[in-house]
């Protein structure tokens, strides 16, 4: 069961679990794991249909033995498909890879300058409509196109998905979300590893008995309407992921993780489909 602290977020009717299973990259054993998950007590589960795992996700919902109604499950439309026929084919797609009748949360996985952000966005809108979904996002989106989402969906968006941990600062884009009224969704929180070896993060996490993944996951829940998705292919880290509701960093260590944004890395920067992102951070994939 998942534990009684745990954060619930709210944002336009949504209610998204504040620490979800990420499903990027599952090279084995990616039913298995999402069913892990689940039956450690997550009731968020991200996927993504440029991720490939769709059905395997699927198929660990099923084997979890979960009730629908008590997941909350996130799945997004790759920019190839931002066409408004394009779209709503890939929505439904994705739902019968899932063997799902709606997702809880669709978005719209990376920004098409090549077509019209209003197509896009009704299309969005239109699978809420038409109840393939229950609520509606995006990812990767800049700060102008935020505001310029919220403009002119017909609908309200619950989020936007992005890459945010202890090394890479989004405080504008925090600040831009509240003033929407929604969800900063990190992915690749502890980015990918990088944060684990930091002798900062290690020093804390011994003073709370905690592993350094478990201290940079805190540090972003305990920022007001923060969730993060981690991933991991090992089932005891998975579990212990979710273990970080059960203590607080105090505001002197929440400010000592803040200032290793001083190093400014991002991690997710693909060529071919990334924007011009808003903050002037070191562009390094690692």
């Amino acid at each position: 069961m998942q534990s009684p602290k745990a954060i619930i977020l709210s944002a336009h009717g949504a209610k998204m679990p504040a620490i979800g299973y990420g499903t990027m990259e599952l090279p084995h054993r990616p039913a298995e794991l999402v069913a892990a998950a689940i039956a450690c007590g997550y009731r968020h589960i991200d996927t993504a249909r440029k991720y490939g795992t769709e059905e395997r996700v699927g198929e660990g919902i099923r084997a979890s033995g979960i009730a629908r109604g008590e997941l909350f499950v996130t799945t997004k439309v790759t920019e190839e498909n931002a066409r408004e026929a394009d779209f709503l084919r890939s929505t439904e797609t994705s739902l019968k890879a899932l063997g799902l009748d709606y997702v809880d949360l669709l978005l719209i996985h990376w920004p098409q300058p090549k077509v019209p952000f209003a197509e896009t966005l009704g299309a969005l809108a239109k699978a809420k409509r038409s109840m393939l979904t229950r609520h509606i996002g995006v990812s990767n989106f800049t700060l102008a196109m935020l505001d310029e989402a919220v403009r002119l969906c017909p609908e309200p968006l619950v989020t936007n998905q992005i890459e945010y941990h202890a090394y890479l600062p989004q405080d504008r884009m925090i600040a831009a979300l509240k003033r929407h009224g929604m969800i900063l969704t990190a992915y690749c929180p502890v980015a990918r590893g990088e944060l684990l070896n930091d002798p900062v993060v290690d020093e804390i996490a011994k003073v709370h008995g905690r592993s350094p993944a478990q201290i940079a996951l805190r540090w972003l829940v305990q920022q007001p309407m923060v969730a993060a998705v981690p991933r991991s292919l090992d089932e005891t880290h998975i579990a212990d992921n979710l273990n970080v509701f059960d203590f607080s960093l105090s505001g002197a260590e929440m400010g000592r993780l803040s200032a290793l944004g001083q190093r400014k890395l991002r991690i997710a920067d693909p060529p071919e489909r990334a924007p011009k992102w808003d903050t002037e951070e070191v562009k390094t994939v690692v």
